[in-house]
Protein backbone atom coordinates (compact mmCIF):
# COMPACT_ATOMS: atom_id res chain seq x y z
CA UNK A 1 0.00 0.00 0.00
CA UNK A 2 0.90 3.39 -1.16
CA UNK A 3 1.00 6.16 1.55
CA UNK A 4 -1.23 8.92 0.68
CA UNK A 5 0.76 11.92 0.46
CA UNK A 6 3.89 10.54 -1.61
CA UNK A 7 2.94 8.12 -3.86
CA UNK A 8 5.77 6.51 -4.26
CA UNK A 9 7.47 5.53 -0.67
CA UNK A 10 5.93 2.77 1.30
CA UNK A 11 3.65 3.59 4.09
CA UNK A 12 5.75 0.97 6.28
CA UNK A 13 9.44 1.78 6.73
CA UNK A 14 12.24 -1.07 5.91
CA UNK A 15 13.79 -1.98 9.21
CA UNK A 16 17.53 -1.32 9.22
CA UNK A 17 19.74 -3.70 10.17
CA UNK A 18 23.49 -3.34 11.00
CA UNK A 19 24.30 -6.73 9.64
CA UNK A 20 28.92 -6.31 10.20
CA UNK A 21 28.11 -5.67 13.52
CA UNK A 22 25.63 -8.74 14.56
CA UNK A 23 28.00 -10.24 12.74
CA UNK A 24 28.99 -13.09 15.39
CA UNK A 25 25.64 -14.58 15.45
CA UNK A 26 25.03 -14.32 12.10
CA UNK A 27 28.29 -16.58 11.39
CA UNK A 28 27.09 -18.97 13.70
CA UNK A 29 23.44 -19.06 12.77
CA UNK A 30 24.83 -19.45 8.97
CA UNK A 31 27.10 -22.32 9.73
CA UNK A 32 23.91 -24.03 11.69
CA UNK A 33 22.01 -23.49 8.39
CA UNK A 34 24.74 -25.22 6.62
CA UNK A 35 25.22 -27.81 9.03
CA UNK A 36 22.02 -29.08 8.75
CA UNK A 37 22.21 -29.03 4.94
CA UNK A 38 25.44 -31.28 5.44
CA UNK A 39 22.83 -33.63 7.42
CA UNK A 40 20.37 -33.77 4.41
CA UNK A 41 23.02 -34.08 1.69
CA UNK A 42 26.26 -35.58 2.33
CA UNK A 43 27.00 -39.59 3.26
CA UNK A 44 26.91 -40.63 6.31
CA UNK A 45 30.62 -41.55 6.26
CA UNK A 46 31.75 -38.27 5.37
CA UNK A 47 29.59 -36.05 8.19
CA UNK A 48 31.51 -36.21 10.96
CA UNK A 49 34.36 -35.11 9.71
CA UNK A 50 32.32 -32.47 7.72
CA UNK A 51 30.20 -31.46 10.63
CA UNK A 52 33.33 -30.89 12.84
CA UNK A 53 34.69 -28.90 10.51
CA UNK A 54 31.91 -26.38 9.61
CA UNK A 55 31.23 -26.11 13.62
CA UNK A 56 34.51 -25.37 14.02
CA UNK A 57 35.13 -22.76 11.10
CA UNK A 58 31.29 -20.99 12.52
CA UNK A 59 32.71 -20.98 16.09
CA UNK A 60 36.01 -19.10 15.19
CA UNK A 61 34.97 -17.06 12.74
CA UNK A 62 32.09 -15.98 15.14
CA UNK A 63 34.92 -15.16 17.69
CA UNK A 64 37.05 -13.19 14.89
CA UNK A 65 34.52 -11.21 14.55
CA UNK A 66 33.86 -10.70 18.55
CA UNK A 67 37.43 -9.60 18.09
CA UNK A 68 37.27 -7.31 15.31
CA UNK A 69 34.05 -5.77 16.48
CA UNK A 70 36.14 -5.19 20.17
CA UNK A 71 39.10 -3.86 18.14
CA UNK A 72 36.76 -1.44 16.57
CA UNK A 73 35.57 -0.08 19.23
CA UNK A 74 31.81 -1.05 19.39
CA UNK A 75 32.81 -2.75 23.26
CA UNK A 76 33.58 1.07 24.43
CA UNK A 77 33.31 4.54 22.76
CA UNK A 78 31.21 2.74 19.78
CA UNK A 79 28.68 0.98 21.58
CA UNK A 80 24.90 0.99 20.22
CA UNK A 81 21.86 -0.34 19.67
CA UNK A 82 21.14 -2.57 17.01
CA UNK A 83 18.15 -4.00 14.52
CA UNK A 84 15.83 -1.33 15.74
CA UNK A 85 16.47 -0.72 19.58
CA UNK A 86 16.76 -4.92 19.99
CA UNK A 87 20.10 -5.45 20.46
CA UNK A 88 22.72 -4.10 22.25
CA UNK A 89 26.82 -4.05 21.17
CA UNK A 90 28.87 -2.90 24.48
CA UNK A 91 31.61 -4.28 26.22
CA UNK A 92 29.75 -6.97 28.29
CA UNK A 93 27.86 -8.32 25.36
CA UNK A 94 31.20 -8.36 23.29
CA UNK A 95 33.02 -10.21 26.20
CA UNK A 96 30.52 -12.80 26.96
CA UNK A 97 30.10 -13.67 23.32
CA UNK A 98 33.79 -14.19 23.42
CA UNK A 99 34.19 -16.47 26.05
CA UNK A 100 31.13 -18.94 25.18
CA UNK A 101 32.27 -18.81 21.70
CA UNK A 102 36.00 -20.14 22.83
CA UNK A 103 33.69 -22.37 25.41
CA UNK A 104 31.98 -23.77 22.01
CA UNK A 105 34.91 -24.44 20.59
CA UNK A 106 36.16 -26.70 22.99
CA UNK A 107 32.98 -28.53 24.05
CA UNK A 108 32.65 -29.14 20.15
CA UNK A 109 36.19 -30.67 20.04
CA UNK A 110 35.43 -33.20 22.90
CA UNK A 111 32.25 -34.16 20.82
CA UNK A 112 33.93 -35.49 18.14
CA UNK A 113 36.15 -37.40 20.59
CA UNK A 114 36.09 -41.56 19.15
CA UNK A 115 39.38 -42.95 20.45
CA UNK A 116 38.35 -43.69 24.36
CA UNK A 117 36.41 -47.00 23.64
CA UNK A 118 37.26 -50.01 21.18
CA UNK A 119 36.15 -49.95 17.54
CA UNK A 120 33.03 -51.91 16.76
CA UNK A 121 33.63 -53.48 13.08
CA UNK A 122 36.58 -50.84 12.35
CA UNK A 123 34.23 -47.90 13.36
CA UNK A 124 34.92 -45.21 16.52
CA UNK A 125 32.94 -44.79 18.80
CA UNK A 126 31.89 -41.74 20.65
CA UNK A 127 29.79 -40.30 23.34
CA UNK A 128 26.68 -40.09 21.38
CA UNK A 129 24.15 -42.76 20.86
CA UNK A 130 24.29 -44.18 17.43
CA UNK A 131 20.83 -43.41 16.62
CA UNK A 132 19.06 -41.12 18.76
CA UNK A 133 15.49 -42.09 17.38
CA UNK A 134 16.18 -46.09 18.02
CA UNK A 135 14.43 -47.41 21.45
CA UNK A 136 16.67 -47.74 23.78
CA UNK A 137 18.30 -51.17 24.21
CA UNK A 138 16.03 -52.79 21.48
CA UNK A 139 17.08 -53.99 18.09
CA UNK A 140 17.70 -51.53 16.02
CA UNK A 141 20.08 -49.68 18.23
CA UNK A 142 22.63 -52.75 18.35
CA UNK A 143 22.25 -52.78 14.44
CA UNK A 144 23.04 -49.23 14.36
CA UNK A 145 25.96 -49.50 16.58
CA UNK A 146 26.95 -52.71 14.58
CA UNK A 147 26.61 -50.24 11.68
CA UNK A 148 29.02 -47.72 12.91
CA UNK A 149 26.15 -45.14 13.01
CA UNK A 150 26.81 -41.99 14.70
CA UNK A 151 24.29 -38.39 15.72
CA UNK A 152 25.93 -36.17 14.10
CA UNK A 153 22.86 -33.75 13.87
CA UNK A 154 24.86 -32.64 17.76
CA UNK A 155 26.93 -30.23 15.90
CA UNK A 156 24.19 -28.44 14.53
CA UNK A 157 22.48 -27.94 17.90
CA UNK A 158 25.37 -27.07 19.17
CA UNK A 159 25.76 -24.54 16.82
CA UNK A 160 21.76 -23.39 17.31
CA UNK A 161 21.92 -23.18 21.12
CA UNK A 162 25.64 -20.76 20.75
CA UNK A 163 23.46 -18.56 18.42
CA UNK A 164 20.58 -18.23 20.70
CA UNK A 165 23.39 -17.75 24.02
CA UNK A 166 25.31 -14.98 21.89
CA UNK A 167 21.91 -13.11 21.28
CA UNK A 168 20.66 -13.73 25.13
CA UNK A 169 23.19 -11.68 27.06
CA UNK A 170 22.90 -8.93 23.96
CA UNK A 171 19.22 -8.69 23.98
CA UNK A 172 18.42 -4.88 24.55
CA UNK A 173 14.42 -6.09 25.02
CA UNK A 174 12.17 -9.01 26.34
CA UNK A 175 10.79 -10.26 23.83
CA UNK A 176 14.16 -10.69 22.14
CA UNK A 177 15.75 -12.42 25.54
CA UNK A 178 12.80 -14.43 25.31
CA UNK A 179 13.40 -15.66 22.04
CA UNK A 180 16.72 -15.78 22.53
CA UNK A 181 15.97 -17.71 25.81
CA UNK A 182 14.47 -20.63 23.71
CA UNK A 183 16.32 -20.57 21.40
CA UNK A 184 19.14 -21.96 23.15
CA UNK A 185 17.22 -24.00 25.26
CA UNK A 186 15.47 -26.58 22.93
CA UNK A 187 18.63 -27.33 21.34
CA UNK A 188 19.41 -28.53 25.08
CA UNK A 189 16.79 -30.51 25.71
CA UNK A 190 17.59 -32.57 22.55
CA UNK A 191 21.09 -33.00 23.24
CA UNK A 192 20.72 -34.10 26.89
CA UNK A 193 18.74 -37.12 25.64
CA UNK A 194 21.50 -38.90 23.17
CA UNK A 195 24.05 -40.31 25.27
CA UNK A 196 25.19 -43.86 24.06
CA UNK A 197 25.60 -45.35 27.33
CA UNK A 198 22.94 -45.33 30.49
CA UNK A 199 20.27 -43.88 27.55
CA UNK A 200 17.01 -44.15 29.72
CA UNK A 201 18.98 -41.86 32.18
CA UNK A 202 19.92 -39.71 29.73
CA UNK A 203 16.36 -39.77 28.48
CA UNK A 204 14.97 -38.97 31.39
CA UNK A 205 17.09 -36.42 32.31
CA UNK A 206 16.16 -34.55 29.02
CA UNK A 207 12.73 -35.38 30.22
CA UNK A 208 13.08 -33.18 33.49
CA UNK A 209 14.91 -30.59 32.14
CA UNK A 210 12.33 -29.87 29.43
CA UNK A 211 9.49 -29.83 31.56
CA UNK A 212 11.27 -27.35 34.69
CA UNK A 213 12.78 -25.34 31.90
CA UNK A 214 8.80 -25.10 29.62
CA UNK A 215 8.27 -23.89 33.58
CA UNK A 216 10.78 -21.42 33.68
CA UNK A 217 9.83 -19.70 30.27
CA UNK A 218 6.69 -19.87 31.11
CA UNK A 219 6.96 -17.42 33.93
CA UNK A 220 9.64 -15.26 32.06
CA UNK A 221 6.83 -14.78 29.28
CA UNK A 222 4.10 -14.05 32.00
CA UNK A 223 6.56 -11.43 33.76
CA UNK A 224 7.34 -9.71 30.69
CA UNK A 225 3.43 -9.17 30.25
CA UNK A 226 3.23 -7.78 33.28
CA UNK A 227 6.40 -5.38 33.17
CA UNK A 228 4.49 -4.38 29.92
CA UNK A 229 1.70 -4.02 31.03
CA UNK A 230 3.00 -1.35 33.88
CA UNK A 231 5.86 -0.02 31.67
CA UNK A 232 4.12 0.14 28.05
CA UNK A 233 7.32 -1.16 26.58
CA UNK A 234 9.63 -4.27 26.62
CA UNK A 235 12.83 -1.53 25.83
CA UNK A 236 15.07 -2.40 28.70
CA UNK A 237 16.17 1.39 28.82
CA UNK A 238 12.45 2.62 28.10
CA UNK A 239 11.75 0.44 31.10
CA UNK A 240 13.78 1.89 33.25
CA UNK A 241 13.14 5.39 32.24
CA UNK A 242 9.50 4.50 33.06
CA UNK A 243 10.57 3.49 36.72
CA UNK A 244 12.53 6.52 36.96
CA UNK A 245 9.83 8.37 36.60
CA UNK A 246 11.99 10.65 33.68
CA UNK A 247 9.63 9.40 30.87
CA UNK A 248 7.06 11.17 28.93
CA UNK A 249 3.72 10.78 31.15
CA UNK A 250 0.45 9.38 29.13
CA UNK A 251 -2.83 8.87 30.29
CA UNK A 252 -1.94 5.04 30.43
CA UNK A 253 1.30 5.35 32.61
CA UNK A 254 -0.54 7.83 34.80
CA UNK A 255 -2.43 4.83 35.56
CA UNK A 256 -0.48 2.07 35.35
CA UNK A 257 2.68 3.34 37.37
CA UNK A 258 0.28 4.27 40.59
CA UNK A 259 0.46 0.99 41.90
CA UNK A 260 3.63 -1.12 41.50
CA UNK A 261 2.45 -4.98 42.36
CA UNK A 262 2.96 -5.42 38.20
CA UNK A 263 6.03 -4.17 38.32
CA UNK A 264 7.25 -6.20 41.21
CA UNK A 265 6.21 -9.13 40.23
CA UNK A 266 6.67 -9.21 36.51
CA UNK A 267 10.58 -8.66 38.19
CA UNK A 268 9.86 -11.48 40.17
CA UNK A 269 8.65 -13.90 37.89
CA UNK A 270 11.58 -12.63 35.01
CA UNK A 271 14.16 -13.29 37.65
CA UNK A 272 12.92 -16.69 37.95
CA UNK A 273 13.12 -17.41 34.16
CA UNK A 274 16.96 -16.55 34.64
CA UNK A 275 17.41 -17.86 38.07
CA UNK A 276 16.59 -21.55 36.74
CA UNK A 277 19.10 -21.06 34.08
CA UNK A 278 22.19 -19.94 36.35
CA UNK A 279 20.90 -22.98 38.68
CA UNK A 280 20.26 -21.07 41.48
CA UNK A 281 18.65 -22.18 44.88
CA UNK A 282 15.43 -22.91 45.17
CA UNK A 283 15.19 -23.21 41.31
CA UNK A 284 18.68 -25.44 41.12
CA UNK A 285 16.42 -28.72 41.21
CA UNK A 286 17.50 -29.99 37.62
CA UNK A 287 20.90 -29.66 37.83
CA UNK A 288 22.49 -32.53 39.37
CA UNK A 289 20.30 -34.98 37.15
CA UNK A 290 20.60 -33.46 33.87
CA UNK A 291 24.15 -32.98 34.30
CA UNK A 292 24.56 -36.63 35.48
CA UNK A 293 22.22 -38.03 32.78
CA UNK A 294 23.23 -35.70 29.87
CA UNK A 295 26.26 -37.07 27.80
CA UNK A 296 29.65 -35.60 29.74
CA UNK A 297 30.79 -33.34 27.22
CA UNK A 298 27.20 -31.59 26.96
CA UNK A 299 27.40 -31.13 30.77
CA UNK A 300 30.69 -29.88 30.24
CA UNK A 301 29.53 -27.81 27.42
CA UNK A 302 26.40 -26.77 29.68
CA UNK A 303 27.95 -25.89 32.51
CA UNK A 304 30.09 -23.22 31.13
CA UNK A 305 27.93 -21.92 27.75
CA UNK A 306 24.43 -21.81 29.46
CA UNK A 307 25.68 -20.49 32.74
CA UNK A 308 27.93 -17.53 31.54
CA UNK A 309 24.93 -16.27 28.68
CA UNK A 310 22.32 -16.48 31.86
CA UNK A 311 24.56 -14.46 33.70
CA UNK A 312 24.71 -12.20 30.67
CA UNK A 313 20.98 -11.31 30.89
CA UNK A 314 20.66 -11.54 34.67
CA UNK A 315 23.21 -8.37 34.47
CA UNK A 316 21.76 -6.76 31.70
CA UNK A 317 18.34 -7.20 33.18
CA UNK A 318 18.90 -5.76 36.57
CA UNK A 319 21.54 -3.73 35.49
CA UNK A 320 19.77 -1.97 32.12
CA UNK A 321 16.22 -2.26 33.20
CA UNK A 322 15.77 -1.87 37.03
CA UNK A 323 18.64 0.08 38.71
CA UNK A 324 16.03 2.61 40.10
CA UNK A 325 14.49 -0.22 42.08
CA UNK A 326 17.69 -2.31 43.43
CA UNK A 327 16.20 -1.74 46.84
CA UNK A 328 13.44 -3.88 46.34
CA UNK A 329 15.62 -6.41 44.69
CA UNK A 330 18.70 -6.60 46.51
CA UNK A 331 16.98 -8.06 49.68
CA UNK A 332 15.80 -11.12 47.29
CA UNK A 333 19.09 -11.30 45.99
CA UNK A 334 21.11 -11.57 48.91
CA UNK A 335 18.71 -14.34 49.91
CA UNK A 336 18.94 -16.34 47.16
CA UNK A 337 23.25 -15.87 46.58
CA UNK A 338 22.88 -16.99 50.76
CA UNK A 339 20.82 -19.91 49.63
CA UNK A 340 22.87 -21.45 46.60
CA UNK A 341 26.11 -20.80 48.07
CA UNK A 342 25.26 -23.04 51.24
CA UNK A 343 22.91 -25.43 50.05
CA UNK A 344 25.48 -25.99 46.41
CA UNK A 345 28.46 -26.55 48.85
CA UNK A 346 26.32 -28.82 51.49
CA UNK A 347 24.60 -31.02 49.42
CA UNK A 348 28.16 -31.67 47.38
CA UNK A 349 29.39 -33.14 50.46
CA UNK A 350 27.05 -35.68 50.16
CA UNK A 351 27.64 -36.74 46.76
CA UNK A 352 29.29 -40.14 45.51
CA UNK A 353 29.11 -39.49 41.88
CA UNK A 354 31.55 -37.18 40.26
CA UNK A 355 29.27 -35.83 37.53
CA UNK A 356 26.40 -35.12 40.74
CA UNK A 357 29.62 -33.83 42.74
CA UNK A 358 30.32 -31.74 39.92
CA UNK A 359 26.79 -30.65 39.36
CA UNK A 360 26.09 -29.21 43.10
CA UNK A 361 29.68 -27.19 42.47
CA UNK A 362 27.71 -25.37 39.30
CA UNK A 363 25.27 -24.50 42.16
CA UNK A 364 27.43 -23.35 44.74
CA UNK A 365 29.80 -20.74 42.14
CA UNK A 366 26.63 -19.56 40.93
CA UNK A 367 26.20 -18.26 44.22
CA UNK A 368 29.54 -17.22 44.37
CA UNK A 369 28.62 -14.84 41.19
CA UNK A 370 25.62 -13.25 41.97
CA UNK A 371 27.42 -11.76 45.60
CA UNK A 372 29.26 -9.98 42.37
CA UNK A 373 25.68 -9.01 41.16
CA UNK A 374 24.69 -7.47 44.41
CA UNK A 375 27.55 -5.13 44.24
CA UNK A 376 25.53 -2.83 42.13
CA UNK A 377 28.53 -0.99 40.50
CA UNK A 378 30.35 -1.09 37.96
CA UNK A 379 33.33 -3.08 39.88
CA UNK A 380 30.30 -6.28 40.35
CA UNK A 381 30.10 -6.05 36.65
CA UNK A 382 33.66 -6.31 36.10
CA UNK A 383 34.18 -9.13 38.46
CA UNK A 384 31.42 -11.39 37.69
CA UNK A 385 32.63 -11.08 33.50
CA UNK A 386 36.30 -12.30 35.28
CA UNK A 387 34.83 -14.84 37.02
CA UNK A 388 32.71 -16.23 34.29
CA UNK A 389 35.79 -16.49 32.27
CA UNK A 390 37.76 -17.93 34.57
CA UNK A 391 34.66 -20.87 36.02
CA UNK A 392 33.91 -22.00 32.10
CA UNK A 393 37.49 -23.17 31.30
CA UNK A 394 38.18 -24.73 34.27
CA UNK A 395 34.41 -26.40 33.91
CA UNK A 396 35.24 -27.62 30.68
CA UNK A 397 38.56 -28.85 31.60
CA UNK A 398 37.32 -30.94 34.58
CA UNK A 399 34.29 -32.67 32.22
CA UNK A 400 36.62 -33.58 29.68
CA UNK A 401 38.84 -35.24 32.23
CA UNK A 402 35.95 -37.43 33.60
CA UNK A 403 35.43 -38.56 30.32
CA UNK A 404 38.80 -40.20 29.91
CA UNK A 405 38.23 -42.57 33.40
CA UNK A 406 36.43 -46.01 31.80
CA UNK A 407 35.44 -49.39 32.91
CA UNK A 408 33.41 -51.79 31.04
CA UNK A 409 30.12 -50.10 31.01
CA UNK A 410 31.84 -46.71 30.24
CA UNK A 411 32.18 -43.71 32.02
CA UNK A 412 33.18 -44.67 35.80
CA UNK A 413 31.53 -41.87 37.79
CA UNK A 414 31.49 -43.39 41.26
CA UNK A 415 33.88 -41.20 43.23
CA UNK A 416 35.28 -45.26 44.41
CA UNK A 417 36.51 -45.94 41.12
CA UNK A 418 38.80 -42.84 41.59
CA UNK A 419 40.48 -44.39 44.36
CA UNK A 420 44.40 -44.94 43.49
CA UNK A 421 44.00 -42.61 40.17
CA UNK A 422 46.82 -40.97 40.94
CA UNK A 423 48.82 -43.82 40.88
CA UNK A 424 47.13 -45.12 37.89
CA UNK A 425 47.53 -41.96 36.04
CA UNK A 426 49.55 -39.19 37.98
CA UNK A 427 49.63 -37.15 35.30
CA UNK A 428 45.95 -37.34 34.65
CA UNK A 429 44.91 -37.46 38.50
CA UNK A 430 47.52 -34.30 38.85
CA UNK A 431 45.33 -32.60 36.38
CA UNK A 432 41.97 -33.21 38.06
CA UNK A 433 43.50 -31.65 40.95
CA UNK A 434 44.41 -28.73 39.86
CA UNK A 435 40.85 -28.11 38.68
CA UNK A 436 39.62 -29.11 41.50
CA UNK A 437 41.67 -26.30 43.44
CA UNK A 438 40.56 -23.93 41.26
CA UNK A 439 37.21 -24.72 42.34
CA UNK A 440 37.98 -24.46 45.67
CA UNK A 441 39.34 -21.39 45.06
CA UNK A 442 42.89 -21.43 45.85
CA UNK A 443 46.04 -19.15 45.52
CA UNK A 444 47.24 -19.02 42.32
CA UNK A 445 44.68 -20.60 40.37
CA UNK A 446 41.85 -18.81 38.30
CA UNK A 447 39.31 -19.48 40.91
CA UNK A 448 41.11 -17.63 43.78
CA UNK A 449 41.34 -14.39 41.56
CA UNK A 450 37.43 -14.89 40.94
CA UNK A 451 36.31 -15.25 43.91
CA UNK A 452 38.70 -12.28 45.28
CA UNK A 453 37.73 -10.04 43.04
CA UNK A 454 33.33 -11.02 43.43
CA UNK A 455 34.10 -10.73 47.17
CA UNK A 456 35.76 -7.34 46.69
CA UNK A 457 32.93 -6.09 44.81
CA UNK A 458 30.38 -7.13 47.18
CA UNK A 459 31.68 -5.65 50.25
CA UNK A 460 32.34 -2.46 48.50
CA UNK A 461 29.57 -2.40 47.51
CA UNK A 462 27.89 -3.03 51.43
CA UNK A 463 27.25 -6.64 51.37
CA UNK A 464 29.92 -7.75 53.81
CA UNK A 465 27.96 -10.00 55.32
CA UNK A 466 27.03 -11.42 52.12
CA UNK A 467 30.71 -12.26 51.53
CA UNK A 468 31.55 -13.26 55.17
CA UNK A 469 28.98 -16.79 54.04
CA UNK A 470 30.77 -16.71 50.66
CA UNK A 471 33.95 -17.74 52.16
CA UNK A 472 32.32 -20.16 55.51
CA UNK A 473 30.94 -21.33 52.12
CA UNK A 474 34.05 -21.70 50.06
CA UNK A 475 35.28 -23.65 53.45
CA UNK A 476 32.64 -26.25 53.12
CA UNK A 477 33.80 -26.30 49.70
CA UNK A 478 36.82 -26.93 49.45
CA UNK A 479 36.38 -30.16 52.06
CA UNK A 480 34.58 -32.07 49.58
CA UNK A 481 37.54 -30.70 46.13
CA UNK A 482 40.08 -32.05 49.04
CA UNK A 483 38.43 -35.55 49.52
CA UNK A 484 38.56 -36.01 46.33
CA UNK A 485 42.13 -35.07 45.55
CA UNK A 486 42.69 -37.41 49.37
CA UNK A 487 40.94 -39.99 47.43
CA UNK A 488 42.91 -39.99 44.06
CA UNK A 489 46.46 -39.91 45.48
CA UNK A 490 46.21 -41.45 49.26
CA UNK A 491 44.30 -44.54 48.82
CA UNK A 492 45.37 -47.97 47.03
CA UNK A 493 43.64 -48.95 43.93
CA UNK A 494 40.92 -51.63 42.91
CA UNK A 495 42.41 -54.50 41.59
CA UNK A 496 39.55 -54.44 38.67
CA UNK A 497 39.34 -50.34 39.10
CA UNK A 498 38.65 -48.18 35.87
CA UNK A 499 41.42 -47.74 33.23
CA UNK A 500 42.40 -44.61 32.18
CA UNK A 501 42.00 -43.88 28.38
CA UNK A 502 44.24 -42.42 25.75
CA UNK A 503 42.51 -39.20 24.66
CA UNK A 504 42.66 -37.90 20.76
CA UNK A 505 44.39 -34.56 20.18
CA UNK A 506 41.17 -33.43 20.26
CA UNK A 507 40.20 -34.22 23.77
CA UNK A 508 43.90 -33.24 25.01
CA UNK A 509 43.73 -29.65 23.62
CA UNK A 510 40.51 -29.01 25.53
CA UNK A 511 42.14 -30.32 28.34
CA UNK A 512 45.28 -28.20 28.36
CA UNK A 513 43.41 -25.62 27.67
CA UNK A 514 41.73 -25.48 30.85
CA UNK A 515 45.45 -25.73 32.11
CA UNK A 516 46.32 -23.04 30.45
CA UNK A 517 43.65 -20.81 31.21
CA UNK A 518 43.56 -21.59 35.24
CA UNK A 519 47.24 -21.47 35.69
CA UNK A 520 47.48 -18.11 33.87
CA UNK A 521 44.39 -16.59 35.12
CA UNK A 522 45.40 -17.21 38.73
CA UNK A 523 49.76 -15.91 38.36
CA UNK A 524 49.02 -13.56 35.61
CA UNK A 525 45.10 -11.88 35.99
CA UNK A 526 46.11 -8.51 35.70
CA UNK A 527 45.25 -8.30 31.66
CA UNK A 528 42.29 -10.03 31.89
CA UNK A 529 40.59 -8.14 35.25
CA UNK A 530 41.64 -4.54 33.37
CA UNK A 531 39.86 -6.54 29.97
CA UNK A 532 37.09 -6.82 32.29
CA UNK A 533 36.95 -3.71 33.70
CA UNK A 534 37.03 -2.13 30.38
CA UNK A 535 34.38 -4.01 29.46
CA UNK A 536 31.79 -3.36 32.36
CA UNK A 537 29.58 -0.62 30.82
CA UNK A 538 26.08 -1.40 29.55
CA UNK A 539 24.79 0.55 26.90
CA UNK A 540 21.15 2.70 27.91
Amino acid sequence: MLAAAGGNSPSIPAPHIEYGQLSPMLVVFGAALVGILAEAFLPRRLRAAAQLGISLVGLVGGFVAVVVLAAQGHASTRAGLLAMGSVAIDGPALFLQGVILLTAVLAVLTYAEGRLEPRINGHRIDAFAAQAAAVPGGEQEREATREGLRTTEIYPLTLFAVGGMLLFPASNDLLTMFVALEVLSLPLYLMCAIARRRRLLSQEAAVKYFLLGAFASAFFLFGTALVYGYAGTLRLGEIADVVAGTAPVTPALAVTTQNDALLLIGLAMLAVGLLFKVGAVPFHSWTPDVYQGAPTPVSGFMAAATKTAAFGALLRLFYVAFPGIRWDWRPVMWGVAILTMVVGSILAVTQQDVKRLLAYSSVAHAGFILTGLIATDRRGVAAVLFYLLAYSFVTLGAFAVVTLVRDSKGEATHLSSWAGLGRRSPLLAAVFALFLLAFAGIPLTSGFTGKFAVFQAAAGGGATPLVIVGVLSSAIAAFFYIRVIVLMFFSDPQPSGPAVAVPSTLTATTIAFGVLVTLGLGLLPQYFLDLATKASVFIR
